[in-house]
């Protein structure tokens, strides 16, 4: 069976209108023949996401951004994507508009919750924009810069508060305190140089005072070697048997020993001395006052005087 011209060219030209719709799905990123799943969500910003982007699901692509709408004449916008992997989540997961990279375009996040209502295709999920890059960094910087405000204006009040303290007359004292101080300054710097000039002078006097300094130092280590090698124990024994004798000694002295202990505790010894002694010192007195008495001459004798004691025998 023949096909006529008109049969050829009417499946030629479906043919191609096929074609061309295709083709217009392939490079808007829609596969015709793929049995994806569409889902929307709204935002109020895209943030620069673009269609074909990629749809995510922990980091791995799943689908791809189709279309992006306005929603109303206010501005709302509706993102169509379609997830190609067979992945169930919840109509409550949330679909987060992020950054791929530092210079990177925009993708869509999928953060899925697992719970009894699983979405299906044509599901309007939630939105959620992350934080880009400069936006992290204003709101980190938004403490400081409101601590360098106030920081600023501390320093403000501070220069106003000491200009308003610095006036004429102290800008001169400042400037006299200033040239007193480089006086002291030049001064030290002299009299460091007279030391200097006096070291080096005296650097001969110097060496030998440390040299008897060391010599000193050694005298004093060697005398504290003898003293160590002293047999104090030695020493300390002969004192102690030496304190012991004075102790015996004084025990035996005590107990009437010996003379010395004799004449301290015998009472009659000591009476017996006393009276001795007395009679000695009578018998000197009679001799100093009668001499005649026990040395003369007599051709023909004469009677012995009697002894008389005198008027005061303590002389």
């Amino acid at each position: 069976m023949k096909l006529s011209k008109e049969v050829k060219t009417g499946i030629l030209a479906i043919g191609a209108i096929m074609l061309l719709i295709f083709g217009y799905s392939y490079l808007k990123g829609t596969n015709l023949l793929d049995k994806s799943r569409e889902f929307y969500v709204k935002y109020d910003n895209v943030e620069g996401l673009a269609q074909a982007a990629p749809v995510t699901i922990n980091g791995l692509t799943v689908g791809k951004v189709q279309d992006i709408t306005f929603a109303n004449s206010k501005g709302g916008l509706v993102v169509k994507f379609t997830v190609e992997k067979d992945f169930d989540f919840s109509r409550n997961s949330i679909v987060r508009i992020y950054s791929t990279g530092l210079i990177g375009g925009k993708a869509l996040g999928i953060f899925p919750q697992y719970d009894q209502y699983v979405a299906k295709s044509g599901d309007t999920l939630r939105g959620d924009i992350e934080d880009g890059m400069l936006t992290a960094v204003t709101k980190a910087l938004g403490p400081l810069e409101k601590k360098v405000n106030n920081t600023l204006a501390t320093v403000d009040t501070l220069l106003l508060n000491v200009n308003a303290i610095i006036d004429e007359e102290t800008r001169k004292n400042l400037k006299q305190s200033i040239a007193n101080l480089n006086t002291s300054l030049n001064a030290f710097a002299g009299v460091s140089k007279s030391m200097n000039h006096i070291l080096s002078t005296n650097s001969g006097k110097l060496d030998n005072t440390f040299t008897n300094l060391d010599k000193t130092a050694g005298n004093l280590s060697k005398l504290t070697d003898s003293l160590a090698q002293l047999e104090t124990g030695k020493i300390v024994a002969d004192l102690q048997n030496v304190v012991d004798k004075m102790d015996k000694i004084v025990v035996g002295v005590n107990n009437g020993e010996g003379s010395i202990g004799k004449l301290l505790k015998d009472d009659q010894l000591y009476e017996n001395l006393e009276g001795a002694s007395r009679q000695l010192e009578q018998l000197l007195q009679d001799l100093k006052l009668n001499p005649k008495r026990y040395v003369h001459f007599s051709v023909f004798g004469k009677k012995n005087k009697e002894y008389q004691p005198p008027a005061n025998p303590e002389r």
